[in-house]
Protein backbone atom coordinates (compact mmCIF):
# COMPACT_ATOMS: atom_id res chain seq x y z
CA UNK A 1 0.00 0.00 0.00
CA UNK A 2 1.51 3.32 -0.66
CA UNK A 3 2.27 5.64 2.07
CA UNK A 4 3.22 9.13 2.53
CA UNK A 5 3.78 11.97 5.33
CA UNK A 6 3.80 15.12 4.48
CA UNK A 7 4.51 17.97 6.96
CA UNK A 8 3.43 22.10 5.63
CA UNK A 9 3.03 25.66 6.72
CA UNK A 10 -0.60 27.01 7.41
CA UNK A 11 -0.04 30.46 6.95
CA UNK A 12 -3.70 30.46 8.69
CA UNK A 13 -2.85 28.54 11.53
CA UNK A 14 0.42 29.53 12.10
CA UNK A 15 2.26 26.64 12.31
CA UNK A 16 3.20 23.57 10.79
CA UNK A 17 0.64 21.00 9.93
CA UNK A 18 0.85 16.98 9.13
CA UNK A 19 -0.98 14.74 6.79
CA UNK A 20 -0.71 11.23 6.17
CA UNK A 21 -1.71 10.00 2.70
CA UNK A 22 -2.69 6.03 1.75
CA UNK A 23 -3.13 4.94 -1.43
CA UNK A 24 -2.76 6.22 -5.09
CA UNK A 25 -5.55 6.43 -6.79
CA UNK A 26 -9.34 6.35 -6.71
CA UNK A 27 -11.84 8.64 -4.95
CA UNK A 28 -10.03 11.18 -2.80
CA UNK A 29 -11.60 11.13 1.13
CA UNK A 30 -10.32 14.02 3.39
CA UNK A 31 -10.36 12.01 6.76
CA UNK A 32 -10.69 14.02 10.40
CA UNK A 33 -9.10 11.98 13.48
CA UNK A 34 -11.57 11.89 16.30
CA UNK A 35 -11.49 14.56 19.23
CA UNK A 36 -8.00 15.82 19.76
CA UNK A 37 -6.76 12.94 17.67
CA UNK A 38 -3.48 13.59 14.58
CA UNK A 39 -2.87 12.03 11.28
CA UNK A 40 -1.63 9.07 11.94
CA UNK A 41 -5.01 8.03 14.48
CA UNK A 42 -6.55 5.81 11.66
CA UNK A 43 -3.54 4.09 10.91
CA UNK A 44 -2.93 3.52 15.08
CA UNK A 45 -6.41 2.36 15.58
CA UNK A 46 -6.42 0.04 12.72
CA UNK A 47 -8.88 1.49 10.07
CA UNK A 48 -5.96 2.16 7.60
CA UNK A 49 -5.39 -1.66 7.13
CA UNK A 50 -9.58 -2.16 7.84
CA UNK A 51 -9.73 -0.36 4.61
CA UNK A 52 -7.13 -1.67 2.71
CA UNK A 53 -8.51 -3.69 -0.03
CA UNK A 54 -10.35 0.00 -0.77
CA UNK A 55 -7.22 1.33 -1.00
CA UNK A 56 -4.68 -1.60 -2.59
CA UNK A 57 -7.69 -1.89 -5.35
CA UNK A 58 -7.18 2.14 -6.06
CA UNK A 59 -11.14 2.91 -5.16
CA UNK A 60 -10.27 5.14 -2.33
CA UNK A 61 -7.08 7.23 -1.38
CA UNK A 62 -7.27 8.61 2.42
CA UNK A 63 -5.64 11.94 3.21
CA UNK A 64 -6.20 11.85 7.07
CA UNK A 65 -5.53 15.61 9.10
CA UNK A 66 -4.01 16.94 12.45
CA UNK A 67 -6.40 18.80 14.39
CA UNK A 68 -6.34 21.87 16.41
CA UNK A 69 -9.06 20.78 18.69
CA UNK A 70 -7.04 21.37 21.82
CA UNK A 71 -6.67 25.24 21.27
CA UNK A 72 -10.39 24.93 19.78
CA UNK A 73 -13.61 22.81 21.07
CA UNK A 74 -11.87 20.64 23.66
CA UNK A 75 -10.31 23.48 25.37
CA UNK A 76 -12.88 24.56 27.89
CA UNK A 77 -10.70 26.92 30.38
CA UNK A 78 -9.81 29.13 27.54
CA UNK A 79 -11.39 32.39 26.52
CA UNK A 80 -14.24 31.45 23.65
CA UNK A 81 -13.35 34.01 21.16
CA UNK A 82 -10.38 33.01 20.93
CA UNK A 83 -11.37 29.31 21.00
CA UNK A 84 -14.22 30.12 18.13
CA UNK A 85 -11.37 32.06 16.25
CA UNK A 86 -8.60 29.04 15.93
CA UNK A 87 -11.58 26.76 15.05
CA UNK A 88 -12.49 29.61 11.90
CA UNK A 89 -8.61 29.82 10.86
CA UNK A 90 -8.43 25.81 11.27
CA UNK A 91 -11.86 25.63 8.92
CA UNK A 92 -9.74 28.18 6.47
CA UNK A 93 -6.49 25.57 6.42
CA UNK A 94 -8.57 23.24 5.77
CA UNK A 95 -10.97 24.60 2.88
CA UNK A 96 -8.20 27.00 1.44
CA UNK A 97 -5.00 24.80 1.39
CA UNK A 98 -5.44 20.83 2.02
CA UNK A 99 -8.35 20.78 -0.46
CA UNK A 100 -6.85 22.65 -2.86
CA UNK A 101 -3.46 20.11 -2.12
CA UNK A 102 -5.70 16.80 -2.52
CA UNK A 103 -7.56 18.41 -5.65
CA UNK A 104 -3.92 19.26 -7.32
CA UNK A 105 -3.12 15.44 -6.81
CA UNK A 106 -6.48 13.74 -7.12
CA UNK A 107 -7.91 16.00 -9.86
CA UNK A 108 -11.29 15.60 -7.82
CA UNK A 109 -13.14 16.57 -5.83
CA UNK A 110 -12.86 14.78 -2.15
CA UNK A 111 -15.22 13.04 0.27
CA UNK A 112 -15.16 13.84 3.03
CA UNK A 113 -15.38 11.71 6.49
CA UNK A 114 -14.95 11.61 10.21
CA UNK A 115 -15.86 9.88 13.68
CA UNK A 116 -17.02 11.86 16.65
CA UNK A 117 -15.62 15.28 16.89
CA UNK A 118 -14.21 14.44 12.89
CA UNK A 119 -18.07 13.89 12.09
CA UNK A 120 -18.51 17.68 13.53
CA UNK A 121 -15.32 18.96 11.08
CA UNK A 122 -16.83 17.08 8.48
CA UNK A 123 -20.51 18.61 8.75
CA UNK A 124 -19.01 21.79 9.16
CA UNK A 125 -16.72 21.66 6.01
CA UNK A 126 -19.21 20.30 3.54
CA UNK A 127 -22.19 22.35 4.79
CA UNK A 128 -20.28 25.82 4.98
CA UNK A 129 -18.45 24.95 1.53
CA UNK A 130 -20.46 21.67 -0.46
CA UNK A 131 -18.59 23.54 -3.69
CA UNK A 132 -15.12 21.68 -2.00
CA UNK A 133 -16.20 18.50 -1.86
CA UNK A 134 -18.03 15.41 -3.48
CA UNK A 135 -20.18 14.29 -0.34
CA UNK A 136 -19.80 13.46 2.99
CA UNK A 137 -19.85 10.77 5.97
CA UNK A 138 -19.96 11.85 9.46
CA UNK A 139 -20.87 8.69 12.05
CA UNK A 140 -21.31 9.90 15.89
CA UNK A 141 -20.75 13.49 15.98
CA UNK A 142 -22.37 16.03 18.32
CA UNK A 143 -23.29 18.59 15.94
CA UNK A 144 -24.30 21.55 19.03
CA UNK A 145 -22.07 23.98 19.68
CA UNK A 146 -23.48 24.30 23.58
CA UNK A 147 -21.75 21.28 24.19
CA UNK A 148 -18.50 22.52 23.59
CA UNK A 149 -19.16 26.50 24.43
CA UNK A 150 -21.50 25.70 27.58
CA UNK A 151 -24.18 28.44 25.91
CA UNK A 152 -21.15 31.01 24.84
CA UNK A 153 -21.63 32.41 21.43
CA UNK A 154 -20.55 34.66 18.60
CA UNK A 155 -20.47 35.66 14.52
CA UNK A 156 -17.87 33.08 14.47
CA UNK A 157 -18.43 30.25 16.46
CA UNK A 158 -22.07 30.84 14.58
CA UNK A 159 -20.81 30.08 11.20
CA UNK A 160 -18.42 27.04 12.45
CA UNK A 161 -22.32 26.11 14.46
CA UNK A 162 -24.27 24.04 11.58
CA UNK A 163 -27.21 23.51 13.98
CA UNK A 164 -27.22 27.44 14.11
CA UNK A 165 -26.85 28.58 10.44
CA UNK A 166 -28.29 25.77 8.75
CA UNK A 167 -31.82 26.78 9.90
CA UNK A 168 -31.48 30.33 9.06
CA UNK A 169 -30.91 29.35 5.26
CA UNK A 170 -32.84 30.76 3.18
CA UNK A 171 -35.43 28.49 1.30
CA UNK A 172 -33.86 29.99 -2.13
CA UNK A 173 -30.10 29.69 -0.97
CA UNK A 174 -27.69 28.13 -3.71
CA UNK A 175 -26.59 25.86 -1.54
CA UNK A 176 -29.69 24.39 -0.69
CA UNK A 177 -29.30 22.84 -4.34
CA UNK A 178 -25.95 22.23 -4.36
CA UNK A 179 -26.33 20.26 -1.44
CA UNK A 180 -29.10 17.97 -3.43
CA UNK A 181 -26.31 17.31 -6.07
CA UNK A 182 -23.84 15.36 -3.38
CA UNK A 183 -24.19 12.52 -1.23
CA UNK A 184 -24.93 13.39 2.56
CA UNK A 185 -24.46 10.59 4.97
CA UNK A 186 -24.70 11.62 8.88
CA UNK A 187 -24.74 8.08 11.37
CA UNK A 188 -25.43 7.54 14.94
CA UNK A 189 -25.61 4.29 17.33
CA UNK A 190 -28.41 4.48 19.86
CA UNK A 191 -26.14 2.73 22.90
CA UNK A 192 -23.57 3.71 25.00
CA UNK A 193 -22.14 7.30 24.87
CA UNK A 194 -24.07 8.33 21.81
CA UNK A 195 -27.52 10.18 23.16
CA UNK A 196 -26.20 13.68 22.80
CA UNK A 197 -24.96 12.92 19.15
CA UNK A 198 -28.80 11.21 18.90
CA UNK A 199 -30.30 14.14 20.00
CA UNK A 200 -28.66 16.89 17.64
CA UNK A 201 -28.68 14.28 14.83
CA UNK A 202 -32.86 14.44 14.80
CA UNK A 203 -32.39 18.08 15.24
CA UNK A 204 -30.30 18.29 12.29
CA UNK A 205 -32.36 15.62 10.52
CA UNK A 206 -35.58 17.97 11.30
CA UNK A 207 -33.82 21.04 9.64
CA UNK A 208 -32.91 18.90 6.69
CA UNK A 209 -36.48 18.25 6.15
CA UNK A 210 -37.95 21.65 6.70
CA UNK A 211 -35.08 22.96 3.69
CA UNK A 212 -35.78 19.63 1.22
CA UNK A 213 -32.05 18.84 2.04
CA UNK A 214 -31.70 15.00 1.20
CA UNK A 215 -29.50 13.64 3.79
CA UNK A 216 -29.61 10.22 4.62
CA UNK A 217 -29.46 10.40 8.69
CA UNK A 218 -29.36 6.79 9.83
CA UNK A 219 -29.67 5.50 13.71
CA UNK A 220 -28.32 2.22 14.17
CA UNK A 221 -29.55 -0.13 17.17
CA UNK A 222 -29.56 0.07 20.96
CA UNK A 223 -26.54 -1.99 20.70
CA UNK A 224 -24.59 0.33 18.79
CA UNK A 225 -22.02 2.26 20.69
CA UNK A 226 -20.07 5.18 20.07
CA UNK A 227 -16.92 2.74 19.95
CA UNK A 228 -14.42 2.26 17.45
CA UNK A 229 -15.69 -1.43 16.58
CA UNK A 230 -18.92 0.01 15.29
CA UNK A 231 -16.99 3.06 13.22
CA UNK A 232 -15.22 0.11 11.55
CA UNK A 233 -18.53 -1.91 10.51
CA UNK A 234 -20.10 1.68 9.51
CA UNK A 235 -17.50 2.49 7.67
CA UNK A 236 -17.47 -0.22 5.43
CA UNK A 237 -21.04 -0.61 5.19
CA UNK A 238 -21.75 3.35 3.98
CA UNK A 239 -18.07 3.33 1.66
CA UNK A 240 -19.63 1.44 -1.37
CA UNK A 241 -22.69 3.75 -1.39
CA UNK A 242 -20.83 6.81 -1.41
CA UNK A 243 -18.44 5.34 -4.52
CA UNK A 244 -21.46 4.41 -6.31
CA UNK A 245 -21.23 0.82 -5.93
CA UNK A 246 -24.71 0.09 -4.45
Amino acid sequence: MYKEALTHYSSSLNRDMNMMIYGSSGVPFLVFPTQDGMCRQWEDFGLVDHLGDFIGEGRIQLFVVDTVDRESWSDKSGNPDWRAERQEQYFHYITDQVVSMIRGRSGQLPMVTGLSMGADHTAISFLRRPDLFAGMLALSGVYDADYFFDGFMNPTLYENSPERFLPNMSADHPYIELYNQKKIIFCVGQGAWEDDGVRTLRFLQSVFEQKGIHAWCDFWGYDVNHDWPWWFRQLRYFLPFLLNEQ
